[in-house]
C-alpha cells in the first residue's frame, strides 16, 4: 500500500512539472497587461516565457514606503495569469537544477536581493494558476507563490539598475554563446538577471 501510495505521489508530482501549458489559455482581455512572450533556441532546445506585462502608469512599484510591490513580498512576475516558463532542456538557472517541462515563476523581492521562484504548480482544477491574489471568478490563490512544497526551488538574481526608466515589465532570454544563456527582467527602476546553461 505504501509502494502504491508513494508511486502516486511521485507521478502526480511528475504531471505537474511536465504538463503542456497552452499560451492561448493564458491570454485575457486585460489590455492594461497585454500577453508577452520571450523566446530563445540554444543548441537546438527552444525556452520560452509567456507573461502578462503591466505597465507604470505613474505609480510607485518597487522599494521603500508605500511601494506598489514592498520589499519582502512575493510577486507574479508579471500580472493576471501566474508567468510560465518551458524549456525543451534540463537547464542549470544560477546554480538551479531545472529538469525539461514547464514551470511558473514567481519573485521573491528579499529586502532589494531578488530570488526566482521557480514552481511545479501549473493548474488550479482544470484552469491556468492565476497569479497572485483573487482571480477573476474569486478563487484566492495565492499561497501557491510561497509554499516551499510546491517549489522545484530559488536561484539568486543579480540586481541593477536600467540606464533609464523602464514603463512596461520586460521579461528576455536571450544567447549569450555556446550552450549558455541569460534570463533579464526589466520595469520601472530595476533590473534582477541570472545565467543560465542549457544542458
Amino acid at each position: 500500500m505504501k509502494r502504491i501510495l508513494l508511486s502516486a505521489l511521485l507521478l502526480s508530482g511528475l504531471m505537474l512539472a511536465v504538463a503542456q501549458v497552452k499560451k492561448e489559455d493564458l491570454a485575457t482581455k486585460n489590455t492594461a497587461s497585454p500577453g508577452a512572450e520571450t523566446s530563445v533556441t540554444i543548441n537546438g532546445k527552444n525556452l520560452w516565457i509567456y507573461y502578462h506585462a503591466p505597465s507604470v502608469r505613474g505609480r510607485h512599484i518597487f522599494g521603500g514606503a508605500g511601494a506598489h510591490q514592498p520589499d519582502g513580498t512575493v510577486w507574479r512576475l508579471g500580472a493576471d495569469y501566474a508567468t510560465v516558463l518551458h524549456t525543451d532542456a534540463d537547464l542549470d538557472l544560477n546554480g538551479l537544477a531545472i529538469p525539461k517541462g514547464d514551470y511558473t515563476l514567481y519573485a521573491d523581492l528579499d529586502n532589494g536581493q531578488w530570488k526566482l521562484i521557480v514552481n511545479k504548480t501549473l493548474m488550479a482544477g482544470a484552469r491556468h494558476l492565476w497569479g497572485v491574489g483573487v482571480s477573476p471568478d474569486g478563487i484566492r490563490e495565492g499561497a501557491t507563490t510561497d509554499d516551499p512544497a510546491t517549489e522545484l526551488g530559488r536561484a539568486s538574481l543579480t540586481m541593477g539598475k536600467p540606464s533609464s526608466p523602464v514603463e512596461t515589465l520586460k521579461i528576455t532570454l536571450s544567447g549569450a554563446g555556446g550552450a549558455k544563456g541569460k534570463l533579464l527582467i526589466e520595469w520601472e527602476n530595476v533590473t534582477a538577471s541570472a545565467p543560465f546553461t542549457v544542458k
